[in-house]
């Protein structure tokens, strides 16, 4: 009886796939996607990729790109659109067009939708508060995509490090600030940290390492204040203004674009990075692939403590990046049918070719059932991937955890950074400063954010670069809170004090 039963089920299952798959014509959904770096050539027709998502899942994917570089402006052109693409990549869920859409109807409410686990278990299965950190006045427009938590953190090359002399541990920010300063000194030509205009990262990762909150923190007698009020913050600024001033960063950082940041560090002139910290071993994996290195040349930091011992790590993000959104453009009919390919996007068998694409084009497969690039294919893949695959990942979600089968190999090449990146994640996770207002909305941010954290970048790259001295940035700060600064710290804390009351 148990085998019919089982055989009855695997029918279902079977007969389900094949109503959602095996349509006579696929069902198209447009997407917009960003792409890192913008000048690969992305093939779209006979793409073996596309081919498999629409046997898989019956869908046939038609693509817009647009580059990282000038995603946002893209953004508010595409929402701006009668018929925009029905499923849009948004990698600030908080970005104030994302928020004036949302309440304007642009998208779909899809909060009863992601708890619909008969119809979309995948979905159902994400985590319920990072969910909610996505919402808007309490509804959910999108589906987030995961991301590492803490992530954020410290690589150099540790191959010149001991060069100039530094063969050790990072462990407080005494041993941070001396590595620094020697690598500074390494040569004319060269700079310790790789900066570039992507400057809110880099000042994250010290301000915090320093003891500043994550944008807003809590005081002493359970008000809000913002980061840049702290002292933490403001040490982080000056360590970074001292590294500028001996020469350890570029002095034109603020117009170098994210899509050079990978060749500063390719081509030598830097020498250490704030980011995020899986992107070490993908440097190293590609000197091992690209310069012949047949050892470990970058090292990824852990803990960082001060001088009272604590340490506080900026989380790069709070378990995502951004959301996939649904727009208006897709019919009330239709809307099951994209939410059914979203759930399909975080099954394992969607998550593999999402994120990695297909055996036998841009990997194979070990004894051991793992990923593997050979190097006699390395050429090739690597062609076939930028050809084929670019950064479908972009759509990858990964709610339910990572499903993928076959998973990648952890360690490859002459390194373990790969390893090293899954354990500082949970090594660095208990020290990982939140954002207490991230689920908020403040009206006045919505309005007016752009303009008023730009203050804020804009006084802190010009007093890191000695463009203006510490009564400069008070000015802009006092600037930022007459222009709406002081309004928005009051509305996240009638909405901080509201929830925690």
């Amino acid at each position: 009886m148990k085998k019919l039963v089982a055989l009855f089920l695997a029918l279902i299952m079977t007969f389900g796939l094949m109503s959602f798959a095996a349509a006579d014509e696929p069902f198209e959904i447009t997407v917009l996607l960003p792409q890192f770096p913008s000048d690969i050539d992305f093939v779209m027709e006979n793409n073996p990729v596309l081919q498999a998502i629409e046997e898989k899942s019956g869908v046939k994917l038609n693509i817009q790109w647009g580059p990282n570089s000038t995603y946002g402006d893209i953004l508010n052109t595409t929402l701006a659109d009668k018929n925009p693409p029905m499923l849009i990549a948004a990698t600030d869920a908080r970005a104030p067009i994302i928020v004036n859409s949302a309440r304007a109807g642009a998208f779909w409410d899809l909060t009863e939708a992601i708890k619909d686990a008969e119809n979309y278990p995948y979905l159902a299965a994400g985590n319920e508060g990072i969910y909610a950190n996505i919402a808007v006045d309490g509804h959910i427009y999108g589906i987030y995509r995961s991301r590492a938590f803490p992530r954020g953190g410290i690589y150099y090359r540790c191959d010149i490090a001991k060069e100039v002399g530094f063969d050790r541990e990072v462990k407080t920010i005494d041993d941070l600030t001396e590595l620094a300063e020697k690598l500074a000194g390494y040569s004319k030509d060269t700079y310790a940290l790789n900066m570039c205009s992507y400057t809110a990262g880099t000042i994250n990762v010290i301000t915090v390492a320093f003891g500043a909150p994550n944008v807003w923190g809590v005081d002493e007698n359970g008000q809000i204040y913002p980061a840049h009020k702290s002292e933490g913050y403001k040490k982080g600024l000056d360590w970074l203004r001292h590294l500028y001033e001996i020469g350890g960063i570029d002095p034109n950082f603020a117009q170098i674009s994210t899509s050079d940041w990978d060749n500063i560090e390719r081509t030598g002139k830097a020498f250490m990075r704030f980011d995020c910290l899986d992107n070490a071993h993908r440097q190293q994996e590609w000197f091992e692939t690209n310069a012949g290195v047949t050892e470990q040349i970058f090292q990824s930091v852990g803990t960082v403590a001060k001088e009272d011992g604590s340490i506080t790590v900026w989380p790069q993000n709070p378990g995502f990046n951004g959301e996939i959104l649904v727009s208006k453009s897709v019919s009330e009919a239709d809307l099951p049918k994209v939410l059914k390919f979203l759930d399909w996007c975080n099954s394992g068998e969607g998550q593999t070719i999402l994120n990695a694409g297909l055996e036998g084009l841009t990997f194979d497969v070990t004894e051991d059932n793992h990923r593997k690039v050979p190097d006699e294919k390395k050429d090739e893949y690597s062609k076939n991937s930028q050809m084929y695959h670019n950064n479908l990942n972009q759509l990858g979600m990964g709610v339910p955890g990572n499903l993928e089968n076959p998973k990648a190999e952890v360690n490859r090449g002459y390194t373990e950074l790969r390893q090293r990146y899954e354990d500082l994640n949970a090594l660095l996770a208990p020290y990982a400063v939140t954002n207490p207002c991230y689920p908020f909305v403040s009206e006045t941010y919505t309005a007016f954010g752009a303009q008023l954290d730009q203050i804020i970048s804009d006084a802190a790259v010009q007093y890191i670069a000695g463009q203006i001295d510490e009564a400069g940035l008070q000015a802009a700060w006092e600037d930022w809170a007459m222009q709406g600064g002081d309004q928005i710290t009051a509305e996240y804390n009638e909405q901080y004090q509201a929830a925690h009351n």
